[in-house]
């Protein structure tokens, strides 16, 4: 996998607004913000797509769903929030490097897109 966006800031030669880090992941505030809420969850380890994932990544997703869930509470938009992850440019990923944008603070409508 070519070096990306988010290897970039993982390894901190792009500043980021981080509100959260682990050993696992990071998480950034989005440059473009669709929500008052609106942060991206990403894996340190390099996954192109959610579809690419291996069954030995299943811990580290489900670690992902569990802290996305902190940081939308940490954030104070516990009570309501939506979690998105496009895979594949015809569903609007434009990072490759799976990430989980997690969404609140206004009313989302559905469908989403």
């Amino acid at each position: 996998m070519s070096e990306t966006l988010f290897i970039k800031i993982i390894n901190r030669e792009i500043p980021a607004d981080i509100v959260y880090e682990d050993d696992d992941c990071l998480c950034f505030r989005d440059i473009n913000p669709q929500a008052p809420l609106h942060v991206l969850l990403i894996p340190k380890k390099p996954i192109q797509k959610v579809m690419d994932a291996a069954v030995e990544d299943q811990a580290l997703l489900g670690h992902l769903m569990l802290k996305a869930s902190e940081i939308a509470r940490q954030e104070g938009h516990g009570d309501a929030f939506r979690l998105v992850i496009n895979n594949g440019a015809g569903a609007g990923q434009t990072v490759f490097h799976l990430h989980i944008h997690i969404l609140g603070g206004r009313p989302l409508s559905w469908p989403p897109g």
